[in-house]
């Protein structure tokens, strides 16, 4: 490690344990929102209802002023984050533990702590990882627990080969997702998520060089998840990690997938025409 690395490591180190704390109400309105965004009968989310396990992530949505938008659309580098100069920040994966269902109408706290910050290089230059730990609370007590990972790079070169493998696993069960403008869009406005890769096809393709708009990797998640508790209704999830392998894009459908793996265990993955691009576990009662 150079002396220029270990002086930018010590600097990330001064952001270990920071804390943010906020306060939200698991809204009926956002929740029948989620629901037709997902192509379920809104009147399914009342007052009292059980939210879905990771539809938590549109509440507590970033607040911050439209002047301190970057042009990209992200929130301009700092505040509770660290202010890593890479360019590209990517949601690459995460480990929830869920003890107690939120419920629609529930005033939540999340509390938020920096348990890593560490920069490697890779084949594609420098990357900043950095995870987040979310304990969120609802009027019973803790609800989940969650870690959140978020990596920092360079951009892809333009032009090269999409990342991930080959799809090995045979599923059990699986559906079509057909990431059309209208569900990135809904689901960014949903989550207050700026970032016009998701939205914006001119800025996309022409400033970013991506072949398409980019689908959000919690909605992959989320669509991998309700995948499963639609095969398995009977199953309460109790744990669920994911990690992004490659991107998905709205130019091609991709499917969702899965199989049991023990009495209480699954994977998950998503398959866009042979080539992996998420990897899940769930672990069940």
């Amino acid at each position: 490690m150079t002396d220029e690395t270990q002086a930018v490591q010590a600097d990330l180190s001064r952001w270990l344990g920071r804390e943010e704390f906020r306060a939200d109400r698991i809204d009926r309105r956002i929740a029948q929102a989620l629901a037709a965004t997902f192509d379920l009968d809104p009147e399914s989310m009342k007052e009292g209802t059980e939210l879905p396990p990771l539809w938590h992530w549109a509440f507590f949505t970033p607040n911050a002023r439209r002047s301190e938008i970057g042009q990209d659309g992200h929130p301009k580098r700092g505040g509770f984050l660290p202010p890593v100069e890479l360019p590209n920040r990517m949601w690459a994966g995460g480990r929830l533990s869920f003890r107690q269902p939120l419920r629609v109408g529930e005033a939540v706290t999340r509390v938020s702590r920096i348990i890593r910050c560490e920069r490697k290089s890779g084949r594609s230059g420098d990357l900043v990882f950095v995870t987040v730990e979310h304990t969120i609370s609802g009027e019973r007590g803790v609800a989940l627990i969650e870690e959140h990972d978020i990596v920092y790079r360079q951009p892809a070169p333009k032009g090269g080969p999409l990342a991930g493998g080959p799809v090995e696993a045979v599923a059990e069960f699986r559906d079509t997702v057909h990431p059309d403008p209208v569900l990135l869009f809904r689901y960014s406005a949903l989550t207050f998520n700026g970032h016009r890769i998701h939205y914006d096809h001119p800025y996309v393709t022409g400033e970013e060089g991506y072949p398409g708009l980019v689908v959000h990797g919690p909605l992959t998640a989320t669509l991998l998840l309700d995948a499963f508790r639609a095969a398995h209704p009977d199953k309460r999830v109790l744990r669920f990690s994911f990690r992004a392998v490659g991107p998905l894009y709205d130019t091609m459908d991709f499917e969702v997938c899965g199989r049991l793996t023990g009495p209480d265990s699954a994977e998950l993955w998503t398959d866009c025409d042979g080539r992996l691009t998420m990897k899940a576990d769930v672990v069940f009662a």
